[in-house]
């Protein structure tokens, strides 16, 4: 006899059906730290919104009785065009949270990115032997401390690099705010009283408390406790970055470079003189600049600049297999997701992200069956309604 399906997996039929079971599970701060964005919250709307306004023109007599959604990026086979992004303190939301998602990511045969502001060290997951494994940096103002990240990734044999550079300013997150949240998080006298209400995460947390660090950014010898280190990281962003620390990284990283937070095509342009090997088109799941295009939106403007020669992802707002369709359509060689992982990790741990990507995978291939493609390479702008530019 099967097993009986659990009552979540049955009532998480969707990433916003898991999405409602993640806020049921979790304290409201913790859930708003990661739901949430900038300020009004325009940018991160229009990122899920964006998607609502491509229509899709199948062509079924194209005949796609099989389906295949696996692609080859960077030099390895992924089972779906479908990446785990960089999420910081993901140990927040499941006890070590970054190593069941990124187990998660293997089973599905899928790449995960470990976020810089992880719980878990580079060495941590590494050690699991996950693969394709990719790791975030920033550009500090200690330049010797993204060499030194840098340097660990490439010891530990990490497929890829991400550095993210639109993160050089911490974003103004009212949600957060309002919640009186902060790192490490402290609650309200009625906060904790309506606690009670999330009793399975915070008996699952409570040994998990005083183990919760920035793990990346730990040193022997100096204060390795939560809040002494995120306001070490704050310190470190450095809005004065520029094209020579990318061509310093370029120098010192020799697997695959991946620029995440473009939107501007001249930047794309610029990029590719500058060694990048791919650009993640994104807008920081609108938790930094309230205003800015979203990812959908600014995809065909990339995606015409850098005319082939290096893969374009792109991130924010996917929701449904059919987002992904949309994406791959307007050019991206892939798509990133970020909170849905995470409300799988909330609801179920390793299990309730797998849940999550096979959602996605499911959704892809019934897209893609309804519009005749077999595959990912039959996927183009001539499934799309033109109705002009998305941007």
């Amino acid at each position: 006899m099967s097993e009986p399906v659990p009552a979540w997996q049955r009532r998480g039929y969707s990433i916003a059906a898991m999405r409602e079971l993640a806020r049921a599970a979790l304290p409201g701060p913790v859930f708003d730290f990661a739901d949430g964005g900038a300020e009004d919250e325009r940018t991160l709307r229009r990122n899920e919104t964006v998607f609502g306004e491509i229509e899709v023109l199948p062509m079924p007599l194209n005949g796609a009785a099989t389906r295949d959604l696996s692609i080859e990026l960077f030099g390895k086979r992924l089972s779906m065009p479908l990446i785990i992004g960089p999420t910081g303190l993901a140990g927040l939301f499941w006890p070590k949270g970054e190593l069941a998602s990124a187990r998660a990511a293997q089973a599905a045969g899928i790449a995960t990115c470990l976020s810089h502001g992880s719980v878990c060290t580079i060495e941590d997951l590494a050690g699991t032997g996950v693969a394709p494994r990719w790791m975030q940096v920033f550009i500090f103002k200690d330049r010797g401390f993204t060499r030194e990240l840098t340097e660990r990734a490439q010891a530990c044999h990490y497929d890829a690099l991400v550095l993210t550079i639109d993160n050089q300013m911490l974003g103004n997150r009212e949600r957060d705010i309002r919640n009186g949240f902060g790192i490490p998080p402290r609650f309200t006298p009625l906060q904790l009283a309506e606690m009670g209400l999330k009793a399975p995460w915070l008996l699952r947390m409570r040994s998990e408390f005083p183990r919760i660090t920035f793990g990346n950014y730990a040193r022997p010898g100096e204060p390795a406790d939560l809040k002494a280190l995120a306001g070490r990281m704050a310190s470190l962003l450095d809005p004065g970055m520029s094209w020579a620390d990318v061509d310093g990284l370029r120098k010192q990283w020799k697997g695959p470079l991946i620029l995440k937070g473009v939107l501007h095509p001249s930047e794309a342009r610029r990029a590719l003189d500058h060694g990048v090997d791919g650009i993640i088109v994104s807008n920081h799941g609108g938790r930094q600049l309230d205003g800015a295009a979203s990812g959908l939106g600014a995809l065909p403007g990339v995606v015409e600049a850098v005319e082939g020669r290096i893969p374009v992802l792109v991130d924010g707002g996917i929701r449904r297999g059919t987002d992904i369709l949309k994406s791959l359509a307007l050019g991206a060689a892939a798509c990133l997701v970020a909170r849905p992982h995470l409300w799988g990790l909330a609801v179920a741990g390793e299990a309730g992200v797998r849940h999550v990507l096979a959602i996605y995978a499911r959704e892809l291939d019934r897209a893609m069956g309804l519009c005749g493609a077999s595959s990912i390479a039959a996927i183009g702008q001539h499934l799309l309604l033109q109705r002009g530019r998305t941007n």
